[in-house]
């Protein structure tokens, strides 16, 4: 088979390899174009970009997915199959273009957890397994025929970025063994239940703000799904009247009864820091202030001294 692989970040890079490592006849590599990044602006080529460089593949990297030469370029190589991780959405000309179409590897079991962030919803809201589909694209977005599924436990302390490297390995069996069905015409698509889909939205900065009143397993959860990014944070007033950000990546749950505001701070100004909020206390394990490196709470208070009355906001 001629397979056209499309994907962008470190995620995708597993399944490519997999298909590399197994002799499969990549055609072409079709990635984001290189972007200006960090403090030169220097241009940065994606993940899938510098692996394909490695190995010799065809690279494309199209601005708009339906500009003509783009769609020329495609039909030229006369691929067999496209697969697709962790890539854009595509227009119908460019997926409906391969004659056994084209599958796309999901982050989550679907139909749960529909859209762009479907790891970090999946821990954010406290699930206890997530796991990979394989699909056939269609119209609507996340909703084609499935192929296989492979599940994944979450544990209670298990992050996103932690999940993200799991899904990554097991996703990348999954995209084997769907090539390896569809090259032996030997599968059966299967429906997705459209009644049981939940939304997994694009997350914003307005998702990632801690709010204090809200219960201790909440807030818990929001920090591990959100860690290692884009980290939730929270915020406080020092004592020029400045308002200043914290990321927190590791955090503690201790529920409990207390007589404190939420946003109040207990600490012993060496050992740790907890935070109160509706039912208990949020102890922070590791954290980063703004323009300084990521550290653990010791190192945190050995450098900054709390004031009294020292709240976050």
């Amino acid at each position: 088979m001629r397979i056209i692989f499309m994907g962008t970040p470190e995620f995708a890079v597993a399944s490519l390899d997999i298909l590399v490592q197994n002799n499969y006849e990549i055609v072409a590599v079709v990635t984001v174009p290189d972007k200006p990044a960090g403090r030169g602006q220097q241009l940065q080529q994606s993940a899938v970009k510098k692996y394909a460089l490695e190995k010799g593949l065809t690279i494309l990297q199209p601005e708009k997915l339906k500009d003509e030469t783009f769609i020329s370029e495609l039909k030229e190589l006369k691929a067999d199959l496209q697969i697709v991780v962790a890539f854009r959405m595509l227009p119908e000309v460019v997926w409906n273009m391969p004659p056994l179409g084209t599958y796309n590897l999901h982050g989550s079991l679907l139909p749960k957890y529909r859209g762009a962030a479907p790891i970090n919803w999946a821990v954010i809201n406290g699930e206890t397994e997530s796991g990979v589909t394989s699909f056939k694209l269609k119209h609507e977005i996340d909703t084609g025929n499935m192929l296989f599924q492979e599940q994944v436990p979450i544990t209670k302390t298990t992050t996103a970025g932690e999940l993200h490297d799991k899904l990554m390995k097991v996703g990348a069996e999954v995209i084997l063994k769907t090539v390896k069905a569809i090259e032996s015409g030997n599968y059966e698509l299967k429906p997705q239940a459209d009644s049981q889909s939940i939304h997994a939205p694009k997350l914003f900065k307005e998702t990632c703000k801690i709010n204090w009143n809200t219960p201790a397993e909440k807030i818990y959860n929001l920090i591990r799904g959100l860690s290692p990014y884009p980290a939730a944070f929270t915020e406080f007033v020092d004592k020029n009247n400045q308002t200043l950000g914290m990321k927190i990546f590791i955090s503690e749950i201790e529920e409990t009864q207390h007589t404190c505001h939420a946003g109040d701070v207990k600490s012993d100004g060496k050992t740790f820091l907890k935070v109160a909020c509706s039912n208990g206390f949020i102890h922070i394990k590791e954290l980063q202030m703004a323009g300084k490196k990521r550290m653990l709470v010791e190192e945190f208070l050995r450098g900054f001294k709390l004031d009294d009355g020292f709240k976050f906001i």
